[in-house]
């Protein structure tokens, strides 16, 4: 893709607030003079905000503010003027009932920090799970110049001699205790090793997965995905990345520019060959509906059905974060999908380059990690969408998480209404389930939970796990995490709190899955399934005031990516009116 600089100089947005003698200007520029800045800095240089997620109760961003600091020194250097500005972090490991909850809230209140401040560009300084598309969702609805820098993964966990992942040996480990292969002593002894450093997520879960959206769609220099956050390298990256968002404002390179259809579909491939999270679904749905790009979940089928999973890392394969970075990261893979035909090679990056100029000439230094095509984890690892009467809008399945032997599968229904349901009576010997079964959450969607949280991988009833069973068919309208594995049908749409089909299912139906035909079908007959909804009734919390009843309003389904309907599209950068 050609794209043609803007001239420079020009006068620039923020100079509305700081440029001229006005008393206006006088009053704007005189407050920020109380920090100590020189009059000359005044003069029309590009202002940098650089939006800092960090927060003591989002652990996976505690790091961000070390730095911010190498951030502002690359503004510097580049003739800019950074300004650090705080913006809403909203945490995977606290928020509740779920940080998903809150993503679009962070979103609009950055998207109102940077059109309502004198920010000229921004630099997205990232990391935990929602963090990520949260601030490049205001920066598509802004179209400021915005570049981003993630935190990185922390470093590799060990537990007695095994590699510990993030969140998935979590799981892994909870199932053991249930099964009776693992003590509750040596568990807390785990606990200890699985976050040994700063940094997000050391498994391909979501953060590792979003941080790797943003390098595929071009948001961020080249390779920034994968740098652990203690290694100094992460450091140089946010410096060059300072130095590189003061030329971007001078070329007025906006995110409309870099994330065209194209790169959504690159992201998509690269999405299928990392095995990366079922989350980038509805993350980049959403991010798409703000640039106003027209990207469904037949898009997502379509472009990643074909790729293989070439990226050996946890919760698909045996590696971490770590040994991915040492082999080469991201620009490998997307070396091998250019390579293979599978990427828009002329897709333009945040660099000012093309992708497949950036990716080039990069070496895999470990073919175990970043595998051959003809040795991938699965030769069709793009997430999988699956429709039929019980999700006419679908759901989706990561086929490289999943079990081979149930991706077709019939099986009785064990429904559980909602998350209490499910807690009350999983452990219950008189559970009349077994590993045949398939076990159906309700009422856990965007609406229901509410806010649609990573409840969708149902840990299995401890009588099937004594049988070593580690997996069964689970489907649901609720998220998991990109750190959780098995063949967990999620997303489905329409929700149940929405009057969807999953809201009707009924225990001891028949329900079929079908992942290579695309099918998920609850045997029963159109008739029979008319009357149910007809008779159905909500059953959810319905919030009577605050944002949660704003966000149970206008929140749209999971099949469209869950924004709020108010806040699709691009509204643009214009400088409002004085405020006195």
């Amino acid at each position: 893709m050609t794209f043609k600089p803007a001239p420079w100089p020009r006068k620039l947005r923020s100079t509305h607030w700081y440029s001229g003698n006005s008393r206006d200007t006088i009053y704007h520029r005189g407050w920020m003079k109380n920090q100590g800045y020189p009059h000359d800095l005044f003069d029309g240089r590009p202002i940098i905000g650089i939006l800092n997620t960090w927060s003591d109760l989002t652990p996976c961003n505690g790091h961000l503010r070390e730095l911010a600091e190498k951030v502002k020194a690359g503004i510097w250097e580049a003739g800019g003027f950074p300004v650090e500005v705080p913006v809403f972090s909203a945490s995977e490991n606290t928020f509740r009932p779920t940080a998903m909850m809150f993503r679009n809230l962070a979103a609009l209140s950055i998207e109102e920090q940077m059109r309502g401040q004198p920010i000229d560009g921004a630099v997205l300084l990232v990391g935990c799970d929602k963090t990520t598309p949260s601030l490049l969702m205001a920066a598509a609805s802004t179209d400021i110049p915005s570049i981003v820098v993630t935190g990185g993964p922390m470093l590799n966990g060990y537990f007695r001699g095994e590699r510990v992942g993030s969140g998935t040996h979590l799981w892994k480990f909870s199932e053991a205790v249930k099964a009776g292969e693992m003590t509750q002593e040596e568990f807390l002894e785990a606990e200890a090793s699985m976050s040994r450093s700063s940094g997000t997520c050391n498994t391909m879960g979501t953060a590792s997965t979003m941080a790797s959206m943003a390098e595929a769609l071009g948001m961020a220099l080249s390779g920034n995905a994968a740098i652990p956050a203690v290694d100094s390298r992460r450091r140089v990256m946010a410096q060059l990345s300072g130095r590189r968002i003061v030329q971007m404002v001078k070329d007025d390179l906006k995110p409309s520019d870099v994330m065209t259809k194209d790169a959504f579909e690159n992201a998509i491939r690269t999405n299928a060959a990392i095995g990366g999270s079922t989350n980038a679904v509805i993350h980049m749905l959403a991010i798409a509906g703000r640039v106003g790009i027209d990207l469904t979940l037949d898009d997502w089928d379509r472009c990643g059905r074909d790729v293989p999973t070439i990226v050996n890392l946890m919760p698909s394969g045996k590696y971490l974060m770590e040994e991915f970075f040492y082999a080469g990261g991201l620009p490998v893979v997307l070396k091998r999908l250019a390579e293979g035909g599978m990427l828009h090679k002329d897709a333009l990056t945040v660099s000012g380059e093309t992708i497949w100029d950036e990716v080039r000439d990069v070496m895999n230094h470990n073919e175990d990690v970043i595998l051959p095509i003809d040795k991938a984890l699965t030769q069709s690892g793009g997430i999988v969408v699956v429709k039929g009467n019980l999700a006419p809008n679908g759901a989706v399945l990561k086929p490289s998480a999943a079990s081979p032997d149930l991706m077709q599968h019939r099986g009785r229904a064990v429904v559980f209404e909602d998350i209490d349901d499910y807690k009350a009576k999983i452990e219950d010997p008189d559970l009349d389930i077994d590993e045949t079964c398939v076990m159906v959450l309700k009422n856990c969607g965007p609406k229901g939970y509410p806010g649609m949280a990573e409840v969708g991988n149902m840990g299995l009833p401890p009588k099937v796990l004594k049988k070593g069973i580690t997996d069964m068919v689970r489907i649901s309208d609720a998220r998991m995490s990109g750190t959780a594995y098995g063949t967990v049908l999620l997303h489905t749409s329409p929700e149940a709190a929405a009057g969807g089909p999953l809201a009707v299912v009924q225990n001891g139906d028949m329900i079929e899955v079908d992942v290579e035909n695309r099918r998920l079908h609850l045997d029963i007959s159109d008739a029979e399934l008319a009357e149910r909804l007809s008779n159905w009734k909500p059953m959810h919390e319905q919030p009577a005031s605050g944002y949660a009843w704003l966000h149970q309003q206008h929140v749209e389904g999971a099949d469209t990516g869950a924004d709020l309907d108010f806040l699709k599209g691009c509204r643009g950068n214009p400088v409002g009116k004085d405020a006195h």
